[in-house]
């Protein structure tokens, strides 16, 4: 695994994407000419999980109309939400917290893309695309071109304040967060929660069931974790490490001092992990996805 390439190709991430593509489209229009083998992409398995959920809903209110309109529409509407990037095209929104309710189904709260989403205002839009070019160059655009297809902006923050952020299992290739005025972060935390699409498909395309029982303390909560957690964050905060790393050689001034302090909080948490990373990773049955995961760890505990 000497490159960032080498981390996300995994060969089974494509296959699931495709398979699951099929039987969501198979599901909500049957009647439609199934998509030739090997032709579906990643965006069509993001935006597909978006039709599939804005269809379901629809059906379990009895509103046929919206119902209809997602049976039109499989890509979501995407393209009247897109916004070419380095990338490929992403579909920028800007949901207020009022847009992203919890429901009986998950407490975290979600976007679906419907007939009422609306891009996001210019100024964001050119945000994303730039924060998108800035994480491809610095390696990850293979990564974020197949796991954030769909970014959710929320609330504007300044350098400094915390920023949430967090993707859910069943919107995969979507990403939630807030953001500051500033490409290098947003690239940052792009790459974070896409980290976190990416191993979840990971975990599901190779089979791997993690144990339940096993658990390991995690330096960034502050508290022992289970496994799946504990794993998710060894991957996700590496790899913003590295894009880190690389941002540096390029910033200046309050940006520069801000990634610096980072880094080096990064540094002390991941060190910390080393021993039990080694014994979560035999928890991992695939060859090819260990490999990857503790070649992210190894190279950020290198810088």
């Amino acid at each position: 695994m000497d490159t960032l390439a080498d981390l996300f190709g995994l060969p089974p991430i494509d296959r699931l994407h495709h398979e699951r593509t099929q039987r969501i489209h198979a599901l909500i229009r049957p009647e439609a000419q199934p998509p030739q083998p090997n032709t579906s992409t990643a965006a069509d398995y993001c935006l597909a999980h978006h039709s599939l959920e804005g269809a379901e809903a629809a059906a379990r209110a009895d509103d046929a109309a919206t119902f209809d309109w997602y049976v039109a529409h499989p890509d979501a509407g995407a393209a009247t939400n897109s916004v070419p990037t380095a990338v490929g095209t992403r579909v920028v929104v800007e949901p207020t917290l009022a847009d992203l309710p919890r429901s009986a189904i998950s407490e975290t709260p979600y976007y679906v893309l419907g007939p009422g989403s609306e891009p996001a205002q210019p100024h964001l839009r050119s945000l994303a695309a730039t924060a998108y070019a800035s994480a491809a160059r610095a390696g990850f655009g293979d990564l974020l071109a197949a796991h954030a297809v769909v970014l959710c902006l929320l609330r504007t923050k300044n350098l400094g304040e915390t920023l949430d952020s967090w993707t859910i299992s069943r919107l995969p290739g979507t990403v939630f967060m807030d953001h500051v005025d500033d490409r290098v972060v947003l690239a940052r935390d792009l790459i974070h929660e896409a980290g976190h699409n990416w191993l979840n498909d990971a975990l599901a395309a190779t089979g791997c069931k993690i144990s339940d029982t096993a658990h390991f303390y995690s330096p960034w909560k502050q508290t022992t974790r289970p496994a799946f957690g504990f794993l998710h964050a060894c991957w996700a905060f590496p790899l913003t490490m590295l894009f880190t790393a690389h941002a540096l050689t390029s910033t200046t001034g309050d940006l520069h001092g801000f990634l610096t302090a980072y880094l080096d909080q990064q540094r002390s948490l991941l060190a910390g992990t080393a021993p039990d990373h080694a014994l979560a990773l035999e928890l991992i049955s695939d060859d090819g996805l260990r490999d990857r995961l503790a070649a992210a760890h190894r190279q950020a505990l290198a810088l």
